[in-house]
């Protein structure tokens, strides 16, 4: 599963994510964060999640992207770094997939995750230094202590905009 979190056409973390991409193997469904109709949560959105938890109905429309989440095998991650974390957009597409009884459930007051992913990796580039990825240590914390998905790695290519090497060189190494 790639999560295309990208804003901007010409990404550079989309770049150097389709370039990880490339090496996997199997199909590779794409989910553009960007072409989706995702909203944050709001009172009404969760109630109705919430109700349709407790009556054990989870095959409505409102599940799809925590269905899907929880079912890949391998799930990829690009997301550009913004304000020492990632666009919104991805927090909002977080709250959709974060469901009880569907990416975790709770055993014994604890998080127990319900996903079949073995890893999931995290593609992020930014024009300047990164001294504090937020983004990818939320996502990490996710991952290990909500769905159950015990591998994670971060791929990042920093100082892009510093002329200190060309671009296409960080790219490159990251």
């Amino acid at each position: 599963l790639f999560i295309n979190a990208c804003v901007r056409e010409n990404s550079r973390t989309l770049v150097l994510a389709k370039s990880i991409l490339k090496d996997m193997q199997g199909e590779v469904v794409e989910v553009n964060l960007n072409q989706e109709n995702i909203v944050p949560l709001n009172r009404e959105l969760l109630e109705k999640r919430e109700n349709l938890i407790h009556s054990g109905n989870k095959n409505d429309p409102i599940f799809c992207y925590a269905k899907q989440f929880a079912e890949a095998d391998e799930i990829v991650i690009a997301a550009p770094f913004w304000d020492l974390s990632f666009p919104a957009i991805l927090k909002f597409y977080i709250e959709q997939i974060t469901v009880s009884g569907i990416t975790f459930e709770y055993i014994n007051g604890r998080p127990f995750g319900l996903c079949a992913a073995k890893r999931l990796t995290y593609v992020t580039t930014s024009g300047g230094p990164i001294f504090a990825d937020f983004g990818y240590e939320y996502i990490k914390t996710l991952a290990k202590s909500f769905y159950g998905i015990k591998e994670t790695k971060a791929y990042r290519a920093m100082n892009l905009d510093v002329n200190i090497i060309s671009a296409e060189e960080v790219l490159t190494k990251a």
